[in-house]
């Protein structure tokens, strides 16, 4: 990807095989990857449905609904599934309405699961390209960051397997964008969790945060891809990432290092837990030491956080600038200060040159450092 310049919807396809690119190339529609005698594969169907709470989406009229939100919207109390059949859906998704007289979510929508009907996350895609700064249709401003967002999650108890999140916003198209954070998915909700799922897109791709700055909101991503270039997993959120590959991307529009930071939590200083790394890789298509593995972020909203990130028994390619793999997004906040630490790491981008710059676990420490430790009384 290094010095090419990728179109709109090649970008998604790059990172991750070229079975992606005739899915993107057109509008939403089923491919021929679905299994079993229906688009919906395994999972029953409209005449033969599991029960009154399963709803079956497919973009050609197959299903219940043509779009995502169509059956999120006609999920109108908790338990939920969606089997979701092969195809592009093009749209913006939010899952969880804000009740005004509490600020919370309410029960419709909560302990929802989203199944992609193949088992194949590259055959299931929801993507849209709106970015912080790109303007609102009414003329109310921009999106901002978390308005970008091609899915928000903010209900308890939200599961997705095989599906692919997707924010395919770029740069190039939008010069005169300064706000270029692009968020594929925001995931507020407690006990959510992701499995074989992929998260595509290249500023703030995965946003794993909580529905306010008192609430701990407990994540699990596993086997699950992640692409991007700048901050591209951030958020406040208790997050366990295992077995999971993250990808860091070839920029054109930067001349030198760094490219960007895989990881930028902005835990909350009473969180005993941010995010955990573990049985994870690293890997990148740009030059290498061209990456951060970290910074902290501090926002204007929570001054007090104190980031937390714990990366263990991965490996980190070369991607990975090892003599200081982290930094600071503020001169007030050193990432020094914040709770950074890794375990028994390998790889070229873990090689330990400058001590300092690297803090350890010690065993007895990696103990706590743990998928147990962090997700407590819930078992995904």
């Amino acid at each position: 990807m290094t010095g090419l310049p990728l179109g709109r919807r090649a970008f998604i396809a790059a990172g991750t095989g070229a079975a992606m690119a005739p899915v993107l190339a057109g509008p939403a529609r089923a491919t021929a990857r679905a299994t079993g005698r229906t688009p919906f594969g395994r999972h029953g169907s409209p005449s033969a449905r599991r029960d009154a709470r399963t709803l079956y989406v497919h973009p050609g009229g197959l299903g219940d609904h043509t779009t995502v939100q169509g059956a999120v919207t006609a999920a109108t109390a908790a338990g939920f599934t969606l089997v979701i059949a092969p195809g592009v859906y093009r749209e913006t998704v939010s899952v969880g309405a804000i009740d005004p007289a509490t600020g919370l979510p309410g029960a419709a929508g909560s302990e929802m699961t989203w199944i992609g009907a193949s088992g194949d996350p590259r055959d299931v895609v929801v993507v849209y390209d709106n970015a912080n700064g790109t303007p609102r249709p009414d003329g109310s401003g921009t999106y901002g960051t978390t308005g970008s967002a091609t899915t928000t999650v903010r209900t308890d108890g939200f599961t997705a397997r095989a599906v692919t999140f997707a924010n395919d916003w770029l740069r190039a198209d939008h010069p005169g964008i300064t706000g270029t954070q692009a968020v594929a998915i925001k995931v507020q909700g407690d006990r959510s969790a992701f499995h074989r799922c992929r998260f595509l897109g290249h500023q703030d791709t995965l946003y794993a945060d909580t529905i306010a700055l008192g609430t701990f909101a407990r994540q699990y991503y596993r086997d699950c891809y992640v692409e991007g270039d700048v901050d591209f997993v951030f958020g406040r959120a208790t997050a366990v990432f295992e077995r999971c590959h993250f990808r860091t991307l070839g920029r054109t529009d930067l001349a030198g290092a760094p490219y960007g930071f895989v990881f930028a939590p902005s835990t909350a200083v009473a969180d005993p837990r941010g995010y955990l790394v573990t049985r994870c890789g690293i890997s990148s298509a740009a030059p290498d030491a061209y990456y951060k593995l970290a910074r902290p972020w501090v926002p204007g909203s929570d001054p007090t956080a104190r980031p937390m990130l714990t990366v263990r028994d991965t490996r980190l390619d070369a991607g990975v600038d090892a003599v200081a793999p982290y930094a600071n997004m503020s001169a007030a906040h050193p990432w020094q200060s914040q709770r950074f630490a890794e375990y028994r790491n390998t790889g070229p981008g873990a090689l330990i040159t400058v001590p300092e710059n690297r803090p350890q676990l010690t065993d007895a420490e990696a103990g706590q450092h743990t998928r147990a430790a962090y997700l407590g009384d819930w078992c995904p």
